[in-house]
């Protein structure tokens, strides 16, 4: 059974031919002909999730873990513009995204009909592509070829794209098949298209680079967001034997060995401005997304390299004011172009590691010596996580404090970078848990995990995923960040309350576990990732006042 109309027709058999095999849908009457065919295709798999949002967060987080394109489809009006934050998000971290929207025929919009809203080129700022279809069969090459535009924009170039469907009614006549014809101009539009390549505009000098590089003797790699690759991994770990190159990442680079600095703020915010003068890099190059650490953002900009290069074969990013190439190029296919052992004498790697060693003393026993607080929390349950496991991370402060540990190096870490928002993390952690068979623990604060409970709201959630819950009854970040305690409205800030995910647990038929002080955390964790026939949430209870008091003495422990 396949809907009747030709647009919807057209839109599945392209994602067909373009390898698309999960689509999430929220139920809608206008998208009728999309549910219809997207359902009964026996090589797409659909899921259905009632809140677009978390919909649309859902589909990211498999999208996030398999790299290949999903989409999402939904009814006409306001239903859409749910969808826009996780659109944000896939925009910035080159997660492929196809957006799909049933909608009111041209005739019908802004005259006063229901559900209608001005659909076209919504997402215009934060959209690789914008396919408008035209509800006319006259057209049929029209709308078939930009549709296969926008799936190949998606799949090529990572990123979210957006199709606009208009249907008149009626919308539930079904045929037995997809029109032979409509499959075949498919077709060859998609060979037509994946035929071609991304073009580069790369006009770099790269005998100058290597002759810079070979040259300087304070070198510096940092990474930011990236996929887990063993291949970049291999390639940065051969640069640890060259005395002037130092590597930072964070726990979000999913790169982790010995000699790789990975918990940045923890090494640098004692520093001082002369300290980081001194230690500055000649060259610096930069891999990957974004860059969870403000302070190195701050002190590179305060103190810019003689040299930036950034290596991306999409996107160009100038964070730190001071970029002066873009290579674009994989990071797997330049860096190893560069010479490992440089020609100068350097104590630049050594200096670096030096004050890691230090730190991570002074973090030992500072972490040992604290109370019940976020700190120690992180410490107990970074540690307790199995090998090998998916770690998703909420933002806010709940990344920050990952990136002061260093994290178990079989970890696979993830967390909604692109925009830094707290509203989709819950629901993304579900669908990246959802698309590997590897058990996710997800770590969250309280306000991220209620605004975002319609998450749970879905019957997909596999049984092994678990929820970290840390409850400290607001936004506690907003007491360590400069400023919102100098005025007079901490209280809209931090948004104080006493909820607990005890009631939210059992209406969505979650094991819950309430957890008030260490010698019981450690109990619980205990058992916690061992086998069960529900999703856990473990929920622990911190002191504002004493996360605030342990957090800010920490910094001044670590010199």
């Amino acid at each position: 059974m396949y809907p009747k109309k030709e647009l919807a027709q057209i839109v599945i058999s392209t994602c067909h031919q373009f390898n698309i095999d999960t689509v999430v849908i929220s139920p809608g009457s206008r998208n009728a002909p999309l549910t219809i065919g997207f359902s009964n295709h026996p090589e797409i798999k659909a899921l259905s999730i009632v809140d677009e949002r978390c919909a649309a967060f859902f589909a990211l987080g498999i999208a996030q873990q398999t790299q290949k394109p999903v989409a999402i489809a939904c009814t006409s009006g306001s239903a859409l513009l749910n969808y826009y934050p996780a659109i944000a998000e896939a925009f910035y971290s080159n997660i492929p995204l196809v957006v799909i929207s049933a909608d009111r025929p041209a005739h019908l919009i802004d005259i006063g009909d229901g559900q209608t809203i001005r659909q076209e080129n919504v997402f215009l700022n934060h959209i690789l592509f914008s396919a408008n279809l035209v509800e006319d069969t006259s057209q049929r090459e029209f709308n078939i070829n930009l549709v296969a535009e926008a799936l190949h924009i998606a799949t090529t170039k990572k990123g979210p794209v957006h199709v606009n469907v208009p249907f008149n009614e009626p919308l539930y006549e079904t045929v037995e098949a997809i029109d032979s014809i409509i499959s075949s101009k498919v077709k060859q539009s998609f060979l037509q298209l994946t035929s071609s390549s991304i073009s580069t505009n790369n006009q770099v000098n790269f005998n100058e680079l290597r002759e810079i590089w070979n040259t300087s003797t304070k070198k510096m790699i940092l990474v930011g967001v990236h996929q887990n690759n063993h291949e970049l991994q291999q390639i940065i770990d051969n640069f640890k034997e060259d005395a002037s190159v130092i590597v930072l990442s964070e726990a979000t680079s999913n790169l982790n060995s010995e000699g790789i600095i990975n918990s940045i703020d923890k090494l640098i915010f004692p520093l001082s401005d002369a300290a980081f003068e001194e230690l500055k890099p000649e060259v610096l190059i930069t891999v990957g997304g974004m860059i969870v650490s403000k302070k190195i953002k701050q002190l590179l900009r305060k103190h810019p390299p003689k040299h930036h290069w950034h290596v991306d074969a999409l996107k160009s990013m100038n964070t730190y004011h001071s970029l002066s190439e873009f290579i674009q190029e994989k990071p797997i296919d330049f860096l190893p172009t560069l010479p490992v052992n440089s020609a100068s004498v350097s104590t630049y790697q050594q200096q670096w590691l030096s004050i890691k060693k230090h730190r991570a003393t002074q973090h030992k026993k500072y972490v040992a010596s604290i109370p019940f607080s976020d700190l120690k929390v992180f410490d107990e349950v970074l540690k307790s996580i199995p090998n090998n496991a998916q770690l998703q991370l909420s933002n806010s402060s709940i990344v920050r404090y990952a990136q002061l540990f260093d994290v178990n190096n079989t970890l696979q870490v993830y967390c909604n970078r692109g925009t830094s928002g707290i509203d989709g993390s819950t629901s993304t952690a579900i669908g990246a848990a959802f698309a590997v068979e590897k058990q996710t623990v997800f770590i969250t604060g309280d306000l991220s995990f209620f605004y975002d409970s319609n998450a749970m709201w879905n019957n997909y959630i596999p049984k092994n995923f678990r929820i970290i819950l840390i409850n400290n009854g607001g936004g506690g970040i907003f007491r360590f960040i400069p400023g919102p305690k100098s005025t007079n409205a901490l209280a809209y800030f931090e948004t104080s309350h006493q909820l607990t995910a005890a009631q939210l647990s059992k209406m969505y038929g979650l094991e819950y576990q309430p957890v008030n002080d260490f010698s019981n955390l450690k109990k619980e964790l205990s058992v916690f990732y061992s086998a069960s026939n529900q999703p856990k949430v473990l929920e622990i209870f911190t002191d504002k006042e004493v996360n605030e008091k342990v957090l800010k003495e920490y910094f001044k422990f670590l010199k």
